[in-house]
C-alpha cells in the first residue's frame, strides 16, 4: 500500500467506529485487556468487556451524540493534503437491519470508502444511554478470540474521561479522551458550535491520534489526523 492511500485508510478507520463517560453504567464483566494509559472516570462501567450483557441494552442508539436512526445517510468529504481526493465521497448508512453479537441485537452502520470498499460496524446502547461498539464485520467481534466491546460515546461526556472504544490485540488498542465539550466546527455543511471533542490515540506503531467533532443530535461531524480531514456535507433520511 502506498503512503497515500494508507494515510486514507487511517483517516476513514473508526468512522463508523468510534465513528466511537459519566452516568452510572449497567455492563458487567472482567476485562482482560492493560488499563488505558489516559484518565478514567467512568462510573461503574467496566471497559472493556469481553461479554456484553444482552439484558443490558435497549433497542434503540438514541444517545444525542451519536444518534443511530435506520435509514439515516451521512455524506462526508474527505479532505487530503488541502484538496478532496478524486476517489468520491465516504458515504455512512445506518441499516435498517440488525445484527446478533452473543444475543444483544446490534445496529449495523455501513461505510462505503472513495475506493467502495463497505466496512460495517456494530453498536448497541445500554439502558444509562451509552453506545457501545461491538466488533466490526470480518475483522472483530466481541467474546471471539479476546476481543473486548468498548465504548463509542457516553451518555454524559466529561472533560478528562477516558476509556477504550474497544480492544482486539493488534487490530484496536485505543485510548479515547475527552477535551471539550464546546468546540467549534465550520465546514461544507454548515457551522456548529457545543460540539463535543474526542481526542483518541493507538498504541499501536505507526497510529496516528485522531480527533473527532460530534454534534448533539446529529453525531460526527468531521474527524481529523495529522494528514487527512472527513468533514459532514449532508444528512439524509431516518
Amino acid at each position: 500500500m502506498d503512503r497515500r492511500a494508507d494515510r486514507v485508510r487511517r483517516a476513514l478507520a473508526g468512522l463508523g467506529g468510534a465513528l466511537v463517560l459519566g452516568a452510572g453504567g449497567v455492563l458487567a464483566g472482567c476485562s482482560s485487556a492493560s488499563p488505558p494509559s489516559r484518565p478514567t472516570g467512568i462510573d461503574e462501567l467496566t471497559v472493556p468487556t469481553p461479554s456484553p450483557d444482552p439484558t443490558d441494552f435497549v433497542a434503540r442508539v438514541d444517545n444525542p451524540w451519536l444518534p443511530l436512526t435506520p435509514g439515516t445517510t451521512l455524506t462526508y468529504e474527505l479532505v487530503e493534503g488541502g484538496a478532496a481526493p478524486a476517489g468520491g465521497d465516504v458515504v455512512v448508512a445506518v441499516r435498517d437491519d440488525t445484527v446478533d453479537v452473543d444475543g444483544v441485537a446490534a445496529t449495523a452502520v455501513d461505510r462505503t470508502d472513495p475506493d467502495g470498499t463497505v466496512v460495517t460496524d456494530l453498536y448497541a446502547q445500554d439502558r444509562s444511554g451509552n453506545v457501545w461498539w461491538l466488533g466490526r464485520e470480518g475483522v472483530w467481534r466481541a467474546g471471539v478470540d479476546g476481543a473486548e466491546a468498548g465504548l463509542a460515546v457516553p451518555a454524559h461526556p466529561r472533560i478528562g474521561d477516558g476509556w477504550r472504544p474497544a480492544y482486539a490485540e493488534g487490530v484496536v488498542e485505543d485510548v479515547a479522551t475527552v477535551v471539550s465539550t464546546d468546540a467549534g466546527s465550520t465546514g461544507p455543511g454548515g457551522t456548529f458550535g457545543g460540539l463535543l471533542e474526542i481526542e483518541t490515540t493507538s498504541e499501536l506503531p505507526g497510529a496516528s491520534d485522531v480527533s473527532t467533532l460530534y454534534a448533539e443530535g446529529l453525531g460526527v461531524v468531521s474527524r481529523s489526523d495529522d494528514d487527512s480531514l472527513l468533514r459532514i456535507l449532508d444528512v439524509s433520511g431516518g
